[in-house]
């Protein structure tokens, strides 16, 4: 028949007490470093994607818009050549 042995008993509560604090540890670090890069992002100013793709499509219509503009001028200059 086996007895148990206090100190073993107190090494195990000892380990999974210490686990259980790692995992806290663990999940606070990653809250924190979660909650920095939101916050760095945020004072970063960036543009959104929808920003983005509304503004590229302006800067589209404006390039066709003074290629048309400028495609007589070029006509004209070797019309007088």
């Amino acid at each position: 028949m086996q007895t148990r042995h206090p100190f073993f008993d107190d090494i195990a509560k000892l380990a999974n007490s210490a686990a259980g604090v790692a995992q806290g540890v663990s999940e606070e670090a990653r809250t924190f470093f979660n909650s920095q890069m939101e916050r760095f992002i945020a004072d970063m100013d960036l543009v959104r994607r929808d920003e983005y793709d509304i503004l590229l499509e302006r800067v589209e219509k404006l390039e066709a818009l003074v290629s048309e503009l400028s495609a007589p001028k070029a006509k004209k200059s070797n019309k007088t050549d």
